[in-house]
């Protein structure tokens, strides 16, 4: 019986990462308007500032900290998959943890 639980559960972590994986690829492909800038341009001259026209990107620890707290629906896909993958390996006996604790006196020094 536990063998059958860690091969359902391994198909069904295997599916969700391979869903979160297509729809990453979806949503790359996917043909559509490009979205609007943010900031118009004030000025249509030559001499407009570039800086306003385009936007500066944010640090890279600001992009990660949001992803982890707002992740896309593909991302938790993924997510929800590695952790029902890492699960059907607990079961199946392949990853095992063992913990122990003794108690008892210290030699003591003559």
């Amino acid at each position: 019986m536990r063998d059958w639980i860690s091969v359902i559960v391994a198909v069904l972590g295997v599916l969700l990462v391979l869903a979160g994986s297509a729809l990453i690829v979806m949503r790359a492909l996917a043909v559509g308007e490009r979205p609007a800038p943010a900031v118009p341009p004030a000025d249509e001259s030559p001499t407009a500032d570039v800086s306003v026209l385009t936007p500066t990107p944010a640090p890279v620890r600001t992009r990660l900290v949001d992803a982890v707290k707002n992740p896309s629906p593909a991302d938790r896909l993924i997510f929800w998959g590695i952790i029902l993958l890492v699960l059907a390996a607990v079961a199946a006996g392949a990853i095992s943890f063992s913990l122990g604790a003794s108690g008892g006196a210290a030699p003591s020094a003559p």
